[in-house]
């Protein structure tokens, strides 16, 4: 396999969480883990065998320390991170089940990545060699400095020949959807690859399918198709990407995907998960496209392996996708069973 190098930006953050299904109210201890949209990406390529690089700002200290021996366990290469700032960002989940839902409190205001600036990083040097930019919706919602940084990324992504794709990972705590609105349009002309689910197009351009009520599983293929074309009429995509979940309660979810080319529709099979963790599931359902899309597979097969590697993604605790090449691909050949493998 020809190796890829692949750029993400974005913000990494300490999660903690209560065991299992406990509420913070409860919790006599939290766990800790490592987690932030785009490093989830950067993780979930490297385990796949690409060149995955990881930019952020981290602060000085050892917390910052451990979010970096963190990236680098798992193959992330961290050459382009900046060191400084106050602190790094936190951010809390209880877990749901059955009819309660999950629960994200975030600690992040002022984290070292949303107070960075322009001269932390070299954005030609860089994109030397590199295939592809990936960044999400989140990083230039966490300040206005960030935002600029990722207009500043976007420019010389274009000037370098990098291909570009964006989750737009709407976060209502972090910006309203007119801010979104306003600050995504000025960044959408230099992205190739949109990735998002309804909630997310809804949110930051008023763009919603009809036909679909997500909450009582009900889901519309025609109604995405028109929310793609909207899409790229407006911001010239050359293709538009969802992961669709069905959610019947937080315990059990519907999963799929959908890749529009401006032409067809690609939609991948579906699965029924009983989830362990949601979390990372739309930012492994875009590392697997990406992975697929830089060896030059056919649509249908990007669609499918990105559906697969994060249907599986949803049966592992922590934001990471950890698993194999070789069980996305036993997957995707309806090898759903979950017998014990010897």
């Amino acid at each position: 396999m020809m190796t890829k190098k692949i750029v993400t930006f974005g913000e990494i953050m300490l999660r903690l969480n209560p065991p299992g299904h406990q509420r913070i109210i409860q919790a006599q201890h939290l766990e800790a883990s490592y987690a932030g949209g785009e490093a989830n990406v950067a993780v979930s390529l490297a385990v796949f065998g690409m060149d995955a690089y990881y930019v952020t700002k981290l602060p000085l200290n050892s917390l910052g320390d451990a979010a970096l021996g963190q990236l680098r366990r798992y193959g992330v290469k961290t050459d382009y991170i900046a060191r400084g700032g106050d602190r790094l960002g936190v951010y809390f989940i209880e877990h749901g089940a059955s009819q309660r839902a999950s629960r994200v409190i975030y600690d992040r205001a002022r984290s070292a990545i949303a107070e960075a600036k322009c001269v932390d990083f070299d954005w030609d040097m860089i994109f030397r060699g590199a295939d592809w930019f990936h960044f999400t919706g989140i990083t230039p919602a966490l300040s206005e400095k960030a935002a600029f940084v990722t207009g500043e990324a976007l420019k010389a992504a274009r000037r370098n020949n990098v291909t570009v794709s964006c989750d737009l990972n709407f976060r209502k705590n972090l910006w309203s959807p007119e801010v979104a609105n306003r600050v995504m349009s000025g960044l959408m002309p230099y992205v190739d690859v949109c990735v998002g689910n309804e909630e997310d197009a809804y949110n930051t351009f008023g763009l919603k399918p009809h036909g679909t009520d997500v909450n009582r599983g009900k889901i519309d293929s025609a109604g995405y198709r028109n929310v793609a074309e909207r899409l790229m009429e407006r911001f010239s995509l050359k293709l538009v990407a969802t992961s669709l979940r069905e959610s019947r309660s937080a315990s059990d979810n519907g999963w799929s995907g959908i890749l529009f080319d401006g032409q067809e529709l690609y939609q991948s099979r579906k699965y029924d998960i009983h989830i362990v963790d949601r979390v990372g599931g739309g930012d492994s359902f875009a590392a697997g496209l990406i992975y697929t899309l830089l060896l030059e597979k056919d649509m249908q097969e990007c669609v499918e392996f990105a559906a697969a590697s994060s249907c599986l993604k949803q049966t592992l605790p922590g934001d990471f996708n950890l698993v194999t090449l070789d069980e996305v691909e036993d997957l995707k050949k309806g090898n759903a069973s979950g017998r014990v493998q010897r």
